[in-house]
């Protein structure tokens, strides 16, 4: 009832206030540059001084200000994203489909988001709920848009750094200035190092899951008074350790192989505009070539974790411990052209033509393997897609959005039955003209698009109604011991209803309120296939192996609110207040890698009526900032969010947490310095966990829970001097 009644008083809020909005803020991942509160869709803007308050190093920094957002810690960073409980939680399978899109400065990041430094970043917008009508098939759950700080007009630079617990230290450069009247250029680069929060106990370290990153940006702009020329270079080298798999459920570790999370990326873009009478047109070209590298210790252990135990002994002929380790070695290619064009009437129109083309070449080598597994992965993308917008009153709008994109996959790997060439049946190893005999060809057409009405009532309040449709394009799972029936997985499509209302109350009361609810077609779920090594059967004994798929649920449902204020309090405090609420729940899906289905009898777990994965059903970000004096604040907040599960395939869940965050900021002329404290209450709290299998000889591999957990407390200072 008090939500509802919430509702009612922000719809009907117009009738009391009709002053003008206040401190616009410009969306620029939409066709054309929108004010937030205009814009009719669920879009949370974060800015460069809730990055700087924050101590934000990457993107996982800030989402926990974000309602419905959430993230999976599969690696050194929280780089598998959820928006509205879609999306991935690790990169274990091949290939990897993206549920959710990354943008930086025009380049496609998706899938490489490890790069996405928020060094000299202006913004980071969230855009909730499909965008197929833009993106196409990478933003099904959502989209985040980086945008980094444009050129100067005038000579500017800028040094700035942190220190912090865990031997965390930054330092960052910043140089800009103009070229003529109109044009400029921006350099930047920055070096974030820290030991991290991971003790190993074995070797004796505490800096096995260290981050060791660099980040560089050249950023030049031509323009004059009809066309710009503008072009961006980005270049990203993170060398980060990944040892976060504790078998006591803590933050120590007893690995002899710590893993490692590494990243180099170049990339680029150019992007044109010419302007006409009626007509503005845009031509993007932009390319991504990154080297990836992820490897983990598959035991957990080490090989003295039995000596002077029960499990120092021979069971069944073999030890109880076993010892192995996973490396995944990637190269990622990506090219995109990107044109459209643009009226400048009354009623507004796009027309756009899209083509993308990336490659993927993975090398994994694993212990378990009689040769490395190799694989290539190449898709095409050509699209067209268009908006118009068609004014019914003076207050209403109706906008509508279509693309129609067709996709060419060719996916080639080493794992496929063998060849019966005698050459390649009599040696071993066998070499490489006998490995890669295993194809998949495949060819999809895809739709997309958006219908708005929109009802600007006043300047100081927006609502809409929208519907959209997205997709995600299906797949192969590349394991050999995978039956039939699992081998491919189907299309994913999603229709998303959304009721929204936006303004600015008396100049004091900003405020966004959706209520959305998506209906999901052939859910694509990730599985898992437990194997014991010694017997190789499915739910056999552990020590094991693990076989991720994709499969596809029949339906899910998807719904909740987000809900964001900013109360301007006086000119001293500002009251801010981010809700996001979610269900999610399967329809008709019959689950046979749950743990708890019968294999042997081929009798799987009824998953309907059940939440879907790292979905909780509450995140909630609210606080105050207080300004002291004229140069000295003070900002608190509070990040809570709700228990969730891990995974579809077993039961375990996090729990729920409240996190409480201090910044104490001061500003003077060209000088800031900001003492921040994270987690001031140091609150355990996990981010991943894992429920399926035992990995602990100790305990003779009996199956139980595992977590990982996020950072600890930390405390810390950062400052910046501009010049």
């Amino acid at each position: 009832m008090k939500l509802f009644l919430i509702i009612f008083f922000l719809f009907n809020a117009s009738l009391l206030y009709s002053q003008d909005s206040i401190d616009e803020i410009i969306v620029k991942a939409e066709l054309t540059d929108n004010s937030l509160y205009r814009l009719p869709l669920s879009v949370t803007v974060i800015n460069e001084e809730d990055i700087i308050n924050r101590n934000a190093q990457h993107i996982e920094d800030i989402l926990f200000a974000i309602p419905n957002i959430n993230y999976a810690t599969g690696s050194s960073r929280g780089k598998f994203l959820q928006i509205r409980g879609i999306g991935e939680r690790s990169e274990f399978t091949e290939p990897v489909n993206y549920s959710v899109g990354v943008i930086i400065d025009g380049i496609d990041f998706t899938g490489i988001s490890l790069a996405a430094s928020t060094f000299d970043v202006e913004q980071i917008e969230v855009l909730r709920g499909p965008q197929g009508t833009i993106y196409g098939a990478n933003a099904l759950a959502g989209l985040i848009n980086i945008v980094s700080n444009s050129p100067e007009t005038k000579l500017y630079s800028e040094l700035s750094g942190s220190l912090s617990e865990f031997d965390g230290r930054s330092l960052g450069f910043v140089f800009s200035g103009p070229l003529n009247e109109k044009s400029g250029f921006r350099f930047s680069l920055k070096k974030n190092e820290s030991d991290g929060f991971i003790k190993n106990k074995f070797l004796g370290t505490d800096e096995t899951n260290n981050i060791d990153e660099f980040v560089s940006r050249f950023k030049i702009h031509f323009d004059s008074d009809d066309e710009s020329l503008k072009i961006n270079l980005i270049f990203s080298d993170a060398d980060n350790g990944y040892d976060a798999f504790s078998l006591d459920n803590n933050r120590v570790t007893l690995s002899d192989e710590p893993g490692h999370d590494r990243q180099e990326t170049f990339a680029g873009s150019i992007k044109y505009l010419k302007e006409f009478n009626n007509i503005n047109s845009e031509f993007l070209i932009s390319f991504a070539d990154s080297d990836l590298e992820y490897g983990y210790d598959e035991d957990w252990s080490n090989v003295d974790i039995c000596n002077q135990t029960p499990c120092d002994t021979k069971l069944f002929g073999f030890d109880w411990w076993y010892s192995s380790f996973d490396n995944y070695i990637r190269d990622n290619e990506n090219i995109s052209i990107d044109a459209r064009f643009l009226s400048k009437t009354i009623n507004d129109w796009v027309v756009g033509l899209y083509y993308r083309n990336q490659k993927t070449n993975l090398i994994r080598e694993y212990t378990y393997l009689e040769n490395d597994f190799k694989s290539s992965f190449e898709t095409e993308n050509i699209a067209i897609y268009g908006q118009y917008k068609y004014p019914l009153s003076n207050s209403i709008d109706v906008e509508t959005g279509l693309r129609f994109e067709t996709r060419d996959a060719d996916y080639i790997d080493n794992d496929g039955p063998a060849p019966s060439d005698f050459v390649c049946i009599a040696i071993y190893p066998k070499p490489e003209s006998c490995l890669f005999n295993n194809e998949y060809k495949n060819s999809e057409d895809f739709w997309g698009g958006k219908i708005v009405f929109k009802n600007q009532v006043n300047n100081n309040l927006l609502r809409y109604l929208l519907i959209s449709k997205g997709y995600k394009p299906g797949g192969v799972n590349i394991a050999g011991n995978l039956s039939s029936e699992n081998l491919k997985y189907d299309s994913e499509t999603m229709i998303n209803y959304e009721l929204g209302f936006k303004g600015n109350l008396n100049q004091n009361l900003l405020f966004q309120i959706s209520l959305f609810y998506q209906d999901r077609e052939d859910v694509q779920t990730k599985q898992s296939i437990v194997t014991s090594i010694e017997s190789g059967l499915q739910g056999g004994l552990c020590p094991c192996s693990f076989t991720d798929y994709i499969g596809n649920a029949v339906k899910g449902s998807n719904y909740g609110i987000e809900l964001e204020l900013l109360w301007l309090i006086s000119n001293k405090a500002d009251l801010f207040f981010n809700l996001g609420l979610l269900e999610t729940e399967f329809e008709n899906y019959l689950s046979y890698s749950h743990v708890d289905s019968d294999l042997k009898n081929g009798i799987p777990v009824n998953l309907t009526g059940r939440d879907q994965s790292h979905a909780p059903q509450y995140q909630l970000n609210f606080g105050l900032n207080y300004r002291i004096t004229e140069n000295l604040n003070i900002k608190f907040d509070i990040e809570a969010k709700d228990e969730f599960y891990f995974s579809d395939r077993h039961n375990i869940n996090s729990d729920d947490y409240v996190l409480l965050n201090v910044v104490l900021g001061y500003q003077k002329n060209s000088w800031e310095v900001n003492l921040f404290g994270k987690n001031l209450t140091d609150e355990d709290y996990q981010t991943r966990g894992f429920g399926s299998f035992g990995n602990d000889p100790r305990k003779f591999y009996a199956t139980e829970p595992y977590y990982q957990y996020g950072a600890p407390r930390v405390i810390g200072i950062n400052g910046k001097r501009k010049f």
